[in-house]
């Protein structure tokens, strides 16, 4: 993991796509990080990831100022499946992001970078049992059902456990977004979540409501990736 200070005072700046702070260096090679690359090929071999903390810290911090200027009750919730990485997963804790998981790798990476149970949220469409379990056993702070079925098995492995489970359930809410047709997420014909329109959703709130081991805490709704229109 690659940090230091800030460099827009540089003379040789790098391009935007690099991290804030990159440049090219007096030997006239690109520095991210404070970081000379060829010399990290050199350390580590190629191909290799180089993330620049600083630069992961303003972004976090430019989300939570924000939406803090604007509102006083939100949550910035960052998708582990970007970069499931313990350690930067940890910077992110530090800044007091939430994190989604959706495998029990992910889980695990969460908890051993040293986020609060309750800021994890469990997501995906096939959890397995093992994966519930393990979510239940951590006291993650929500699970995000995407089945009739799985509300079932949730709410089995709690009672088994004598545990409280708060959920979300998934709806796709009719939304097609701008955006490529395979990362597109609300449309109606969605593999994800629960029809509004064909009483799946409605039928999950029932089961959801009647379960004696889950509280129903609300709906979630993902419309896609790479969206660049509000």
């Amino acid at each position: 993991m690659a940090s230091a200070a800030e460099t827009e005072t540089d003379p040789i700046a790098a391009s935007a796509v690099y991290p804030r702070g990159s440049r090219v260096n007096e030997a006239g090679r690109l520095e991210i990080g404070g970081c000379d690359v060829v010399d990290l090929a050199r350390e580590f071999g190629t191909p290799a990831y180089v993330y620049a903390t600083d630069d992961v810290r303003a972004r976090a911090r430019a989300y939570r100022e924000a939406f803090s200027s604007r509102v006083d009750d939100f949550e910035i919730v960052y998708a582990s499946k970007a970069a499931p990485i313990t350690a930067l997963c940890a910077v992110l804790q530090e800044e007091e992001l939430s994190i989604d998981v959706a495998s029990g790798g992910e889980l695990h990476t969460a908890l051993r970078a040293g986020f609060d149970p309750e800021r994890i949220h469990v997501h995906g469409n096939n959890k397995s049992e093992a994966e519930l379990r393990a979510a239940v056993d951590a006291g993650v702070g929500q699970v995000i059902c995407d089945s009739l079925a799985e509300i079932e098995r949730l709410d089995e492995i709690c009672a088994a456990a004598g545990r409280r489970q708060r959920i979300l359930i998934r709806v796709t809410p009719g939304v097609k977004a701008d955006t490529h047709t395979y990362i597109q997420t609300g449309q109606l014909d969605s593999k994800f979540g629960l029809g509004l329109s064909d009483g799946l959703a409605a039928a999950a709130i029932e089961a959801a409501l009647g379960a004696g081991s889950l509280e129903l805490a609300g709906l979630h709704a993902h419309i896609g990736s790479q969206i660049f229109e509000l």
